[in-house]
């Protein structure tokens, strides 16, 4: 009851905040509203919830998280796709990175890198720069390392390995 304004005082127990001087030499923050420019370095991500079902194509200039149904293809050159534990992907998927924790059914292609943490499951080829499978993951399919550099040395290349691995 401290803080209560009561009739027979003269004002308010609370004090009140005083305002901020205005700050002549720093920059003001841009507002809310502002128009932005999806890029992946900002870190902006879409999300497909699990209660969503999306069949078609999808395209796009920022990062995606999965925790739905997709049935298609996905590209996302230059972010990263991650299939979430709810997630069920029917797809081939194009990105910079790919980061599997649900399920994958379809060929997966990342500039940089493939991760396939310990619940989740994938069920199609791989070509990557980097691949990494961690224990308690399931893969079957074939594997194709990709240097990052070396677009064009990829007709020369030997076959691809053809993997099946269940740990």
């Amino acid at each position: 009851m401290s803080a209560m304004w009561k009739p027979n005082q003269t004002g308010p127990v609370t004090s009140t905040p005083t305002p901020e001087p205005p700050r002549a030499s720093t920059p003001q923050p841009a507002p809310v509203e502002a128009p932005r420019q999806p890029q992946a370095v900002t870190g902006e991500q879409a999300t497909i919830g699990k209660g969503l079902f999306i069949k078609g194509e999808i395209t796009g200039s920022e990062s995606l998280y999965i925790d739905g149904k997709v049935e298609g293809s996905l590209n996302l050159p230059g972010n990263r796709v991650t299939v979430g534990r709810n997630g069920q992907v029917s797809a081939n998927i194009t990105a910079r990175e790919i980061v599997v924790l649900g399920k994958v059914k379809g060929n997966v292609s990342a500039t940089d890198r493939v991760d396939i943490r310990a619940e989740g499951s994938l069920n199609g080829d791989v070509a990557a720069a980097r691949i990494s499978i961690e224990d308690g993951a399931f893969f079957k399919g074939g594997i194709d390392i990709r240097k990052p550099d070396a677009k064009s040395a990829a007709a020369s290349a030997p076959e691809p390995v053809k993997a099946a691995a269940t740990a």
